[in-house]
C-alpha cells in the first residue's frame, strides 16, 4: 500500500503496541506516511518507543491533553518540520476508575468533566490547530464505540461520552468540510487493549462479541489501522462526518 505516500499523519493515543493507535501508525508508515507519534509521560515512553521504532517515526514528541502547552508544541513541531499536517489520528479516552465503574445515575460531576476532556474536548482543541496545517485539506479521524449508540452493559459514563465524541466529529465535518477537512469517527468491536482491559467484565464483552458478529470472530488493530488508511485516501474523499463501523458485523444485530 503506498497511496499516502509522503503524507504527514499524527497518531496521538499509542499506549502499546497492542493498542489501536499502534496499528493505525504501523497502517499508515506501510500505506508510506511519515509518521509523529506521542507518548503521555516519561513513563509510558518506553512502551511506545518500540512501535515509534517500528514504524520509523519521524518525531515522538510529550503530549498529556491535560499539561498546559503541550498539545500547541506537537503541533508546532509540525509546522516547524513540514509546514502541514495531512492526517490527524485522535486515538484517546479517560475517565477516572470510580466513576467508569459505576452507574451513570451516580457519576461525579469531576469525572464526568475530565472524562469529558480527555475524551472529546480534546478533539476540538487538536482541531482547532490542524486546521491551519491543512493547506491543501485533509483527514481527521477519532475512535468511538458501539456504546455511545445503544446501552452497553459496563460501558457505563463512557457511553454518553462517546455520544458526545460522535456529535462533535460531525459538527467538526460541517465547520472544516469548506477547507476540505474531512472529519470521521471509526468504531471498532471490542479488542484485547490496556484501555478495553479498564471496562468491568470486559472479558464476559469481548466473548458475547466472538460469537455475536456475522464473521464470528474478533478484529485486531490492524483491521482498524487498514480502514484508518482508507479513510484517509482520495478514494475516501467524498466521506466525511461518518462512522466506519469495523466489528465483523456486530453492530447490526439486535
Amino acid at each position: 500500500m503506498t497511496t499516502l505516500t509522503g503524507k504527514v499523519a499524527l497518531v496521538v493515543g499509542v499506549a502499546n503496541g497492542d493498542s489501536i493507535a499502534a496499528g493505525c501508525a504501523q497502517a499508515f508508515s506501510d500505506a508510506g506516511s511519515e509518521v509523529v507519534l506521542t507518548y503521555v509521560n516519561d513513563r509510558a515512553k518506553p512502551h511506545v518507543r518500540p512501535v515509534a521504532d517500528a514504524v520509523a517515526a519521524k518525531l515522538l514528541l510529550p503530549l498529556d491533553v491535560e499539561v498546559s502547552g503541550e498539545m500547541e508544541a506537537v503541533f508546532d513541531a509540525i509546522r516547524d518540520r513540514w509546514g502541514r499536517l495531512d492526517t490527524l489520528i485522535h486515538s484517546i479516552a479517560y475517565c477516572p476508575a470510580s466513576d467508569l465503574h459505576g452507574r451513570v445515575t451516580d457519576c461525579s460531576a469531576k469525572g464526568f468533566a475530565q472524562a469529558m476532556d480527555v475524551s472529546v474536548h480534546s478533539l476540538i482543541r487538536m482541531a482547532r490547530l490542524a486546521e491551519p496545517l491543512m493547506t491543501k485539506g485533509g483527514t481527521i479521524l477519532t475512535m468511538t464505540y458501539y456504546g455511545g449508540e445503544k446501552v452497553v452493559d459496563h460501558y457505563n459514563i463512557m457511553g454518553p461520552v462517546k455520544a458526545a465524541l460522535e456529535g462533535t466529529m460531525r459538527a467538526l465535518a460541517v465547520e472544516l468540510g469548506p477547507k476540505q477537512i474531512r472529519v470521521n469517527a471509526i468504531s471498532p468491536g471490542p479488542l484485547q487493549t490496556r484501555a478495553g482491559s479498564g471496562i468491568a467484565h470486559f472479558d464476559t464483552l469481548i466473548n458475547a462479541a466472538r460469537l455475536r458478529a456475522p464473521e464470528q470472530s474478533l478484529i485486531t488493530v490492524e483491521d482498524v489501522g487498514h480502514v484508518a488508511v482508507m479513510l484517509a485516501s482520495d478514494g475516501a474523499r467524498s466521506i466525511s462526518g461518518d462512522i466506519a463501523y469495523v466489528d465483523g458485523g456486530l453492530h447490526v444485530r439486535a
